[in-house]
């Protein structure tokens, strides 16, 4: 058995504790996936409240080396990157959390 929580978990989740179908429930879990990955495509951040907030960071373009050939540069382009910054609750989720239980 897995740690991660996947998209399957949530959905048998939310069906179990409502008394709302299988199928829409698995529906209005994947639009709400893409509504925030269609916002970050777009350049948006994403805020969902008492959870955290999703920004887009642009990292510069830089010079990195292959460990293989060290001996030639390899150039890394500008992208853009995803960052999670958790919420205030999350944050007081994480610090009561017993990090020996975590392998």
């Amino acid at each position: 058995m897995s740690n991660n929580l996947t998209k399957r978990d949530i959905v048998q989740k939310i069906y179990e504790s409502t008394d709302y179908n299988h199928k829409d429930i698995t529906d209005i879990v994947q639009k709400t996936l893409e509504s925030i990955c269609g916002a970050l495509t777009k350049g948006k951040n994403v805020e969902l409240r008492n959870f955290g907030v999703f920004e887009l960071q642009v990292r510069k373009a830089r010079v990195g080396r292959n460990p293989n050939q060290p001996e030639t540069d390899v150039m890394i382009p500008r992208r853009a990157v995803v960052k999670f910054k958790a919420g205030k609750e999350m944050k007081n989720g994480l610090h009561k959390l017993d990090l020996d239980q975590i392998s």
